[in-house]
């Protein structure tokens, strides 16, 4: 459990700078991971006689599927767009009412 007499509140000047450090770092991965996907589809495109290499997987992808391996399976069904939905829609026809009666006691 934290000691909350030893929190402070970092200053103005002392937030600023974190948060500039944070964005550096974070521009720094998103290059990093952007150099990445641009060497991957690089690699994809690479020919191997006279298919590319994305061809081939592609082929071993669905050998996979043919014989009913289930991950290969999900793999294609949810590249072409048909994966179901993860979210869970709760729709309400009309808002929601609540009727409030007064009663009145009478003591005598």
């Amino acid at each position: 459990m934290a000691n909350i007499e030893n929190l402070r509140i970092p200053t103005s000047e002392e937030a600023r700078e974190i948060g500039r450090k944070g964005g550096k770092k974070s521009g720094e991965i998103r290059r990093q991971r952007k150099a990445f996907k641009e060497a991957l589809i690089l690699a994809l495109e690479a020919k191997k006689g006279d298919k590319t290499i994305q061809d081939i997987g592609i082929e071993a992808l669905m050998q996979r599927y043919m014989i009913g391996d289930l991950e290969a399976f999900k793999t294609v069904r949810d590249t072409i767009g048909e994966k179901p939905t993860d979210k869970v829609d709760i729709g309400q026809e009309k808002p929601f009412e609540v009727e409030i009666k007064v009663v009145k006691w009478n003591f005598q």
